[in-house]
């Protein structure tokens, strides 16, 4: 088989790494990808939103099955598109992505649905200044569209609000609706399901940390880390999610016409009063599929086959027992200002067969490899216990090293 992957940050290169795997694939070609994504597919110098360039060359090129990761084309209609065309693609069409293209979309569904989410308001960006100032803190402020992990502020008094509003504005997000948003208290984790459209199965727990530094201070961020399984989830607590949320939320998309065929990344808070829904994603979160991924035994193309062709009953998931952590390597000045450029050296000291190095933000100049985004570089260890997996990754994180390099040091602990 002849696969394309759509995208070119670390989600994508765990992706082409799985992949690369299964002997059924004879040539992987990644749009755009990255450098680290060069050693296992060839790149395609064409960017994920270019929906007729991708279509072009799935044609040409006589691809057997494309498999979108990132949100935007899947919120463009890319789905929709090559399924029109005849083409094999695997991921949610733009309807259902509507779910993480649309945070007011989203919130208005689970309502109807009687999903458990927080209580939330939506206002125009001028009037949400307003309305700041006469709510009870903390709040979270959302945008309605897709941010790329730069959309949600969490707000502890009114200055901070503001701030948030402004913060908003200045990434050219004025025009947007605003979700202001109950604040949950707990713990957040992650839960990703495969369905058909008919039949759901769960992948493995997951908790990312989005904060950029230690102990879940500073802004929030696509993501800094994570780790797989998450330690806290009991099997009742899995039962509560697939019983209160993910039916549900399957259910409630089939009434609307909608049939889901993809990843539901269902991003949660974990509350006294039971499991939450902070956020929906129509796709494998990043970095959550850096350590999900690594221990799937199952061949992610029989997977990917069983959902398209609704067979996905028929199919029995198997992993790996050893716990992943990951630990991502972010730039300098991110998340609001990454600084490009940069020579990465150390890539060659790992030599661990416990570590993979998942390339996000980089690019090959010349014999060089350099920065080229806000989130660099993830390092992935697997170990017997969290313990193991996160000295093996923090050991192989001191080997890399470039300028003005943020990593937490508490992933996992």
């Amino acid at each position: 088989m002849k696969i394309l992957v759509i995208g070119g940050g670390g989600r994508e290169a765990a992706l082409v790494h799985k992949i690369s795997k299964s002997p059924r694939v004879t040539r992987i070609f990644c749009a755009p990808g990255n450098a680290g994504i060069a050693s296992h597919a060839t790149r395609v110098p064409i960017a994920d939103d270019q929906i007729d360039s991708l279509l072009k060359f799935a044609k040409e090129n006589q691809i057997d099955l494309t498999i979108v990761g990132p949100e935007k084309p899947l919120s463009l209609g890319i789905v929709n598109r090559f399924r029109e065309a005849g083409l094999r693609i695997f991921g949610p069409t733009k309807e259902a992505a509507q779910l993480e293209s649309s945070k007011v979309f989203s919130k208005n569904f689970m309502r109807k649905y009687k999903i458990p989410t927080a209580n939330a308001e939506v206002a125009t960006l001028d009037a949400a200044y307003e309305k700041i100032t006469t709510m009870k803190m903390p709040i979270v402020l959302k945008v309605d569209g897709l941010a790329a992990g730069k959309g949600v502020v969490i707000a502890n008094n009114p200055n901070e609000a503001k701030a948030g509003l402004d913060y908003f504005r200045k990434i050219g997000k004025g025009t947007e609706d605003i979700l202001i948003e109950q604040y949950l208290t707990g713990v957040e984790a992650t839960f990703f399901v495969v369905a058909d459209g008919e039949v759901v199965i769960p992948l493995a727990t997951a908790k990312d940390h989005k904060r950029l530094m230690d102990a879940d201070h500073g802004p929030n961020t696509g993501g800094m880390g994570a780790i797989s399984p998450a330690p806290f989830f009991t099997p009742d607590l899995h039962e509560q999610v697939m019983t209160r949320i993910v039916r549900p939320t399957l259910k409630g998309l089939s009434d609307e016409g909608i049939s889901y065929q993809g990843v539901l990344y269902v991003g949660l808070m974990l509350t006294n009063d039971g499991p939450y829904v902070l956020e929906f994603n129509a796709r494998l979160g990043d970095p959550e599929a850096q350590v999900v991924l690594p221990r799937l035994l199952t061949d992610w193309i029989d997977l990917v086959d069983a959902v398209i062709s609704h067979r996905l009953d028929q199919l029995t998931l198997t992993w790996e027992e050893q716990v992943a952590v990951c630990v991502v390597l972010a730039s300098k000045g991110y998340p609001d200002a990454p600084q490009n450029g940069d020579e990465i050296f150390g890539l060659d000291q790992i030599k661990d067969s416990a570590v993979t190095i998942f390339h996000s933000g980089t690019k090959q100049e010349g014999n060089k490899i350099v920065t080229s985004g806000g989130r660099v570089l993830g390092i992935t260890a697997l170990g017997s216990d969290l313990s193991e997996a996160r000295e093996k990754a923090y050991q192989a994180v001191g080997s890399i090293q470039f300028s003005g390099m943020q990593y937490r040091n508490d992933i996992g602990k």
